[in-house]
C-alpha cells in the first residue's frame, strides 16, 4: 500500500494498494497551489482510506519532468514523510503515470481508442513543453518509453508530432497520484527498476548562486 504524490503539473496526492486499487485521491490542476495544498490533501487522502500511516509500504513521488519551484514541493513532501514512517521513497517520472493511465483504461484524454504509440506533453511555461514519446504497452502492461524526456518550444510541437506517425498526443495538466501510485505497485510486481531518485528538471533554477562573496567598498 501506497502514498503517491506528485507535484510536477498541479497537485495529486492518492492512497492506493495493489490488490483493493484506488483507496483515496484528492487533485487540483492550479500549477502554482502546491505548498497550500500538500498537506491538507495527505491528511485528507489518509483520513479517507482509513488506513493507519505504518500500514504504508511506502511513499511513490513523481520525480518530473516539472517547473523547478512547484515539482520539488512534492518530492520534499514524499522524502520527508518517507522519512518519518521509516518507510522508502519510490520515484516514478510523472510522463510514465501519464502514460500508464492511458493505456490502461484503454483511451486517450478525449475518449478515443487507444493501445499505440504516445506523446505525453505537460506545460513547462514559458512558452516550453515538456515531452515524452511511448511506443505502447510491454508483456507486463508498463508504458515502453522511446524518448525523453525533453524539451521543446510549444511552437514546434507540430514538428514533433510529425516525427512520431500515428502518436496519439496527451497533453496534461495534471499527473493523477493515483495512477503514479498504480504504475509503482506494477513496476514492483513486475521486478522493473523505479525511476532515478532525482528530479527531473531540464531547465536551471531561476535563482542561482553567485560565484563568491561581493566586494563591499565604502
Amino acid at each position: 500500500m501506497l502514498l503517491a504524490i506528485d507535484t510536477s503539473a498541479g497537485t495529486s496526492v492518492a492512497v492506493v494498494d495493489r490488490d483493493r486499487g484506488v483507496l483515496a485521491e484528492r487533485s487540483s490542476p492550479d500549477p502554482r497551489g502546491h505548498a497550500e495544498l500538500i498537506g491538507s490533501f495527505i491528511d485528507a487522502c489518509l483520513r479517507e482510506s482509513g488506513i493507519d500511516r505504518a500500514e504504508l509500504s511506502g511513499v511513490a513521488a513523481g520525480t518530473g519532468p516539472g517547473p523547478f519551484t512547484g515539482l520539488r514541493v512534492g518530492i520534499v513532501a514524499a522524502r520527508t514523510f518517507a522519512l518519518g514512517l521509516g518507510r522508502p521513497v519510490v520515484p516514478i517520472l510523472s510522463h510514465d503515470a501519464i502514460a500508464f493511465a492511458a493505456e490502461r483504461d484503454g483511451t486517450g484524454h478525449d475518449g478515443a481508442e487507444h493501445d499505440g504509440p504516445l506523446i505525453v506533453v505537460t506545460d513547462a511555461r514559458r512558452r516550453e513543453l515538456f515531452w515524452s514519446a511511448y511506443s505502447g504497452r510491454d508483456a507486463a502492461a508498463l508504458p515502453v518509453r522511446t524518448a525523453g524526456p525533453a524539451l521543446t518550444p510549444a511552437a514546434e510541437l507540430d514538428h514533433l508530432v510529425a516525427q512520431h506517425p500515428g502518436a496519439l498526443v496527451l497533453d496534461s495538466g495534471l499527473v493523477s497520484a493515483a495512477a503514479l501510485g498504480l504504475l509503482a505497485e506494477a513496476m514492483h510486481a513486475a521486478g522493473r527498476p523505479f525511476a532515478a531518485d532525482e528530479a527531473v528538471y531540464l531547465r536551471s533554477p531561476d535563482v542561482t548562486l553567485s560565484a563568491g562573496p561581493k566586494r563591499v567598498t565604502a
